[in-house]
Parts: C-alpha cells; structure tokens; sequence
C-alpha cells in the first residue's frame, strides 16, 4: 500500500522533473540575450532559486511553471542588459560574446575539472553566430528581449509585452525595429561549404605566411577586433583593412611559431582555433560575404574559453 508520505514524495519528484527539465530552454534564451554562458548560467541558477524561495502553496498555484520560468529569467536578463553598456564602458579592450564549440566538441567546465553538464549546452543555429549576436549588441535591451523572445523563441506578443513592461503593439515595434537593423547589416548568406572552403583556405594560408593570399581571402575594408578582456595580450582597438589585418596574423604566427591552427566550428559556424602545447588560446569566428572574410572576431579571454580549454 502507498503511504501519504509515499504519494507526496511522488508528487515532488514529478514536480522537480517539470522544472528541470526547463534548464536547457532557459540557457538558450539567456545566452542569446546576452552574449555570455557564464552571465545565461547565473542568469537561470538565480531564476531557479527564485522558484524555490516561494512557499509549495505559492508554486501550486501558478499554472504553468515553464512560463513563470522564462518570465523571470528574462527580465533578470533585462536587468542586466540595462546595466551591460556601463559594465561594457570599464571592460579593458573590445568586448565580444562568449564563443561556443559544436555540440560534439565541447570539453571540460570551470577549472577544467567538471564537464559542462548537456542541459547547459546551447542549441547552435543561426541566431548564435558570432555576427548574429554582434548585431544583437547595438540594440537596445527592450529590442533585444522583444526580437529573441518573439522572433527566435516565437513567443507571442501578448506575453512578450508581460515580460518588457510594455504593450503588445509597442513590443511588436520593437521587434520590427530589430528585424530592420539586422536585414540592413545583414550580406546575403554563403553556402556552408563555401564558407567552410574559405576558412580553409585562411588557415593555410596564415600557416604558410602567405601574406598575398590572405590578402585575397580578405575583404579590402575587412576588420579583425580582438577580445583579451585585460588578462591576456590582445589588440585594444579593431584593425581596419585586409592588408592590414593580414599582416598583423603573419606578425602573429611569426612571434608564436608553436602556434597551431585548427579548423572548428564556432557558434555553429566554421572558424578557428589556436593552441599552444595542446591549450587553446584563442577562438576566432569569421563573418563571411561572397568569396570574403569581412570580419574576424578572435577571443582570447581565458575566461571565455572555458568550453575550449582540454581536460
């Protein structure tokens, strides 16, 4: 015979099964939002224990748990969003979002002890690639909240409106702003296998130091930006123009000639990585139009790295 104590026990376990299973959705939307795995973990950590904070009579009676969820972590995103630029300001160089390996590439978590649990992991499409999220950065936080949440998550106005604080119309707005900037920034798309051919051809040729074929790959108003975020040597300001920034990757390889270049997928695109004595140093996302590299975004913050970084 099941005991009363047997049945509640029942009930919570199904009840905590619910709400876990909530995690992942929650990581993809917070790190969209911001740009950070590190800031989309505290993000949901402090949503769960939001959660668990309210008394069992006050959880019972919201009725869909999953949405209260999304609700709170994104206006804890929100939050944080509005605080970014000033936090941005104090940040020692150029900041650039969080990179992320393919799926099957992922490696140890902090420290290099604890593996990054797979309900942490992120869902890699287009609105992760590095250029997507670059372009997330230049609006404004009730932009960025209404365009993810409706346009990425497709959730309806009516509760986007809940989340932002303002009205379904105005966050309809919002978000058609957002499509706007992103269709005026936006080159019309390569094929992956181009793409993949192009990144290819970069690493060989920044291998081989051939200063006129990266030249070639390179758009003539490319840009290279680097992110050392002040704990590691990185370029403060972007490098602006193809030969430019192809003599700055030869300089490179010549100052670190135990440099190792690897193709991987960054953001669920191809790019790059560079190791020394088997250790990643530097993760870098191409944005590519046509036939050429218009961008790279290198990522040397240590701290950053830490999906990157061998057991």
């Amino acid at each position: 015979m099941t005991s009363q104590s047997d049945r509640g026990d029942g009930q919570l376990d199904a009840s905590l099964s619910v709400i876990m299973s909530e995690r992942r959705q929650l990581i993809n939307l917070a790190y969209r939002l911001l740009g950070s795995l590190a800031d989309a973990e505290d993000v949901v950590q402090e949503t769960y224990a939001r959660w668990y904070t309210m008394s069992g009579q006050q959880r019972e009676a919201i009725a869909s748990p999953g949405a209260w969820l999304t609700t709170v972590a994104s206006r804890i995103c929100l939050d944080l969003l509005g605080s970014a630029r000033a936090r941005r300001e104090r940040y020692v160089g150029e900041w650039i979002p969080e990179p992320l390996p393919d799926g099957t590439e992922w490696s140890s978590g902090r420290a290099g002890s604890v593996a990054i649990d797979p309900a942490d992991r992120v869902t890699l499409d287009e609105s992760v690639s590095m250029a997507f999220l670059v372009m997330l950065e230049s609006m404004t936080p009730a932009e960025r909240v209404a365009f993810v949440l409706h346009d990425v998550f497709r959730y309806p106005f009516a509760e986007v409106a809940e989340i932002v604080g303002r009205s379904p119309a105005a966050c309809r707005q919002l978000a058609s702003s957002a499509r706007r900037r992103i269709r005026a920034a936006q080159a019309p798309a390569t094929p992956a296998a181009q793409r993949a051919g192009i990144v290819r051809e970069f690493r060989q040729a920044w291998e081989a130091k051939d200063i006129g074929a990266l030249i070639g790959l390179l758009d003539p108003d490319a840009t290279a930006i680097a992110d050392g975020g002040g704990l590691v040597s990185a370029e403060l300001l972007p490098i602006e123009g193809g030969e430019q920034v192809a003599r700055y990757a030869i300089d490179l390889i010549r100052l670190a000639p135990d440099l190792k270049i690897l193709e991987r997928t960054v953001n669920g695109q191809p790019g790059l990585i560079a190791q020394q004595d088997g250790v990643t140093v530097a993760v870098l996302a191409l944005d590519i139009a046509g036939d050429r590299i218009k961008r790279i975004w290198a990522v040397r913050n240590p701290e950053k790295l830490r999906p990157w970084i061998a057991s």
